[in-house]
């Protein structure tokens, strides 16, 4: 696996991963300052009742890295995100996926060594939760990072899919300097320094200046044209820029002209970018793919050369682009 920090720019397997704040946790938060959160999960001392009741394992002195959610530690948890993310398992009884789910979730990220943690929560008993996730079906897991929520999967999910997603949330916490270990086991090696370039595009973004970040990394494919990274480091930094204005009723007015005219080349490109950032790949690599086939002359190779970047921005190696790549084929050939 590549380093963490060399593609610091949030892919779209989250969210997708968008750290522009899909979702208001603060409707949730404890009208009570929360407690200080330290190195470990809310619950994880002996005697908290509200906490992981359920940690798989014995007791052996580290922070348990399943907890169960509950009202009264749920801010804690949101606390919690600005040093590991945080794996949020939204589960019923009546869904006969949950279980399994839950096993399979706990079992990849105690695989990770205390760079995640699991929050297990059956929504019968914390309804709120899911309305404040949005959450049409259970089980479903959304990842929560500086405090805001990043879409992973609904329903069930194979093992690979599931350890994909997290390397990518992985990275994207990197990105936004959330790298801490709660202690569940040893650390990764440390990753190696980036190049002056790339290091420069980090820098940017930390700064919230996508256009210098772009620059950077053009300057590194202008030095190494095969420089995957920079490649795939400059197409989101691309697709951060082109959001940025987008947002609100903007965004909404938007989705209603490219319903309206499904020939409009900026409206559906534009929509398509609303869906990698929103966790939505499918829509919209198949947006892109559609118009492609409908149209002919510059704006079809408009599109092309877009959605080709769009892969870039959510990886090479997703079964989705595979799947969009297939369907791209069909339609130019």
């Amino acid at each position: 696996m590549s380093s963490p920090a060399s593609r610091p720019v949030p892919p779209a397997a989250a969210s997708s991963l968008n750290l522009r704040g899909a979702v208001d946790l603060s409707a949730l938060k404890q009208r009570q300052p929360p407690a200080a959160t330290s190195a470990a999960p809310p619950g994880a001392g002996a005697g908290n009742a509200a906490g992981a009741g359920n940690a798989a394992g014995p007791d052996t002195g580290q922070a348990p890295l399943r907890v169960e959610v509950t009202e009264a530690n749920f801010q804690d948890l949101v606390e919690l995100s600005t040093q590991v993310p945080v794996v949020f398992a939204l589960w019923a009884r009546y869904a006969p996926e949950s279980s399994s789910t839950l096993d399979l979730l706990q079992q990849v990220v105690e695989g990770y060594g205390g760079r995640l943690v699991l929050a297990a929560a059956d929504i019968e008993a914390f309804p709120q939760l899911a309305q404040a996730f949005q959450v049409q079906a259970v089980p479903t897991a959304v990842a929560v990072l500086k405090g805001q929520p990043v879409p992973l999967f609904q329903g069930s999910a194979a093992e690979a899919q599931v350890r994909t997603l997290l390397d990518e949330l992985l990275k994207v916490a990197a990105a936004n300097g959330v790298t801490g270990n709660i202690g569940g086991g040893q650390e990764e090696e440390s990753a190696p320094p980036l190049s002056p370039l790339h290091q420069a595009a980090f820098d940017a973004i930390e700064a919230g200046d996508f256009a210098a970040a772009a620059e950077s990394y053009r300057q590194a494919l202008a030095q190494m044209p095969s420089d995957a990274e920079a490649k795939a480091g400059l197409a989101q930094v691309e697709l951060m820029e082109r959001l940025q204005s987008l947002s609100g009723p903007d965004a909404e007015a938007l989705r209603q002209r490219a319903a309206e005219e499904p020939d409009n080349l900026d409206a559906q490109l534009g929509v398509a970018d609303l869906d990698l950032a929103g966790g939505h790949i499918e829509d919209g690599l198949n947006r892109v793919v559609s118009f492609i086939g409908r149209n002919f002359g510059p704006e079809r190779e408009t599109a092309r050369v877009r959605l080709l970047e769009l892969f870039d921005v959510v990886g090479a190696t997703d079964e989705r682009v595979a799947k969009a790549r297939q369907a791209l084929a069909r339609v130019l050939f």
